[in-house]
């Protein structure tokens, strides 16, 4: 009709375009943070470069490795959900739990705001700034403290509380230990080169050294010499092994008593190699350096052995790729023996060289430590997949075996029907 308002149309982007406009915006976010970064270290002199270099790597590669295994998390809950794994169930989650969209949407946040706070530090401090600089650091952690404890129910509450919560039973394991609980302890064990970088930098923050060249020296309270070094390394490993004790306390199963003994080989690597810098370099070479690559070759052996024989079901691998929707990942990966020897063959190689990250005294080439550090959150997100599946499988066979032992036998039902018969 003539007259008549014709109603305006809200004309909506596609999700594929959003997605690469994203994208973009991500690239360029990035090269712009290396450029910047770039400019800062090359204003430095060339004495000072490196050790402002591993200064500023030590208070942010924790994080960026953080941001790393949420990403691969992310990965995990998307292969569960295309695949028959509950894993919800397997972790008793609640409805309400995050998807693997929300978990890449933190990831990505996070990923965001590190590399934008280090980009900051490295040109404030390069132009003169040190007290900026210095700020940087500090206040990127108090924010991420602040989120993650934060009692307000923002930045999914449920999920953060129940991580707390998990935690709590992994530090303190008071109660009987459930799948969530060794299942995070053993993520820890891969991220314990984390712990120790955070305790390294949270000690110069509070000991007002960052930015400074106050902690250069090997024996003051946050050098490279400190003990806390070691305790921190091996703080996750005694979580777990406390966790075997009370696991054992509870089932009298001697497999746990087998598996604590696992997590005990890594007391002597971590330990043995901080002892470098408090004993004569004679006694380093010839007495304790044959040691620690003993007990070296024992963790990383027995590691292996165990996620193979206990950890993971070889009998049915790769089974979890067999998705609900068939794909180009199914044809590639399910029922496939190149699956079967890659990860044979890296989990044994990533095993071995995971043993030079726990070690103190290889600590100096940073880079290549991030590196292994790296490599070695690969592997836990490798291990996850069937670690996860054989849980399930476990607790879908201990179901089938409780329907059947419930269904009467046909003799139950021949003596019943004729008991019913009367003459």
């Amino acid at each position: 009709m003539k007259g008549a308002a014709i109603p305006a149309v809200a004309i909506m982007p596609s999700p594929l375009f959003l997605w690469r406009f994203k994208a973009i915006l991500f690239l360029l976010w990035g090269l712009c943070c290396c450029k910047i970064g770039w400019d800062s270290v090359m204003r430095m002199s060339a004495d000072l470069r490196d050790l402002f270099l591993y200064e500023a790597f030590l208070y942010y590669n924790p994080l960026l490795l953080v941001a790393l295994m949420i990403w691969l998390w992310g990965v995990n809950l998307w292969v569960f959900a295309q695949s028959s794994v509950n894993y919800a169930k397997v972790f008793d989650l609640a409805q309400t739990h995050l998807s693997h969209r929300e978990i890449w949407r933190c990831a990505t946040w996070l990923t965001l705001i590190v590399p934008t706070s280090m980009t900051a530090y490295l040109y404030l401090y390069s132009h003169g700034e040190v007290s900026l600089a210095a700020s940087q650091p500090v206040l990127l952690y108090a924010i991420l403290l602040m989120i993650l404890f934060s009692p307000f129910d923002m930045f999914y509450i449920s999920s953060r509380f129940y991580f707390l919560r998990t935690v709590w039973r992994i530090i303190l394991p008071l109660q009987a230990i459930t799948f969530p609980d060794f299942f995070l302890a053993d993520i820890f064990t891969s991220m314990s080169k984390v712990f120790s970088d955070l305790e390294r930098s949270v000690c110069r923050m509070v000991n007002r050294q960052v930015a400074t060249i106050a902690w250069f020296e090997a024996d003051s309270i946050c050098g490279s010499h400190s003990i806390a070094i070691p305790l921190a390394l091996v703080f996750p490993y005694l979580c777990r092994f406390f966790q075997c004790l009370r696991q054992y306390k509870d089932t009298k199963e001697k497999t746990c008593l087998l598996n604590a003994l696992k997590y005990s080989t890594a007391v002597p690597v971590i330990f043995l190699s901080a002892l470098k810098y408090h004993v004569f370099p004679e006694q380093w070479v010839s007495f304790y350096r044959p040691l620690w690559l003993i007990s070296s070759v024992i963790n990383s052996l027995y590691s292996f052995y165990w996620d193979i024989k206990r950890d993971w079901d070889l009998s049915i691998l790769t089974r979890i790729f067999m998705f609900k929707n068939p794909s180009i990942w199914t044809n590639l990966l399910y029922g496939q023996n190149w699956v079967f020897y890659w990860v044979l063959g890296s989990n044994l190689v990533l095993r071995c060289t995971w043993t030079y990250k726990l070690s103190a005294h290889l600590r100096h080439n940073y880079l290549t430590v991030f590196a292994i550090a790296a490599l070695e959150i690969l592997r836990r997100w490798q291990w996850v997949f069937f670690r996860v599946e054989n849980e399930w499988n476990k607790m879908t066979a201990k179901q089938n075996l409780e329907m059947s032992s419930d269904m009467p036998s046909e003799g139950d039902r021949l003596l019943d029907s004729s008991n019913n018969h009367t003459v």
